[in-house]
């Protein structure tokens, strides 16, 4: 989360109310958080210097405004261009889409070949694993639900063929097709 938080700060300083509505307008669709979390990661990225307050606006609530440090942008570049991690490709894979923007025109296609690159990976596992079931025999009792088990598993090879198509498609035409 604090990797998409500096993305956001990115594009413009926001307070913490700016940082869930953002996060409402456009990150939810694929990285869910509440606010408490929202707070515990500004308060990690300000122990950790990547980011900084801005300004307090004056009054009774002194709302603070946050920016990203040079230590941030470098962290945030970091993570952009490093290898993805974690289980989840999907959120993984589109919190940088969300952000590709934001980097320069040449370090965008080897961002989206790694997410390539681990889409295919996904995809040799679980055709494996696949693989592996079929040599199995289920017990007349387990019948039904490795049927579920299976169609979930089904799913998932369709959902890595269909990311590893759309981000090798999307790389090779260097990105999405403005105007």
């Amino acid at each position: 989360m604090a990797h998409v938080i500096l993305g956001l700060l990115l594009l413009a300083p926001q307070s913490l109310y700016g940082l869930i509505k953002s996060f409402e307008a456009g990150v939810a669709l694929f990285y869910s958080a509440s606010s408490g979390s929202i707070k515990r990661a500004l308060d990690t990225l300000l122990d950790k210097n990547l980011i900084e307050v801005a300004s307090t606006e004056p009054g009774g609530r002194g709302k603070k405004v946050y920016r990203t440090t040079e230590a941030g942008r470098q962290e945030f570049h970091r993570w952009m261009t490093g290898e993805l991690s974690g289980a989840d490709l999907e959120t993984a894979a589109l919190a940088r889409l969300f952000f590709l923007g934001l980097l320069d025109p040449a370090d965008r296609p080897p961002v989206l070949r790694r997410i390539q690159e681990r889409a295919a990976a996904d995809l040799a596992q679980l055709t494996a694993l696949k693989k592996h079931l079929d040599t199995m025999e289920v017990p007349a009792e387990f019948r039904d639900v490795a049927a579920y088990q299976r169609a979930t598993l089904d799913y998932g090879i369709a959902s890595g063929r269909h990311a590893l198509t759309w981000f090798g498609n999307l790389a090779d035409r260097g990105g999405p097709q403005t105007g």
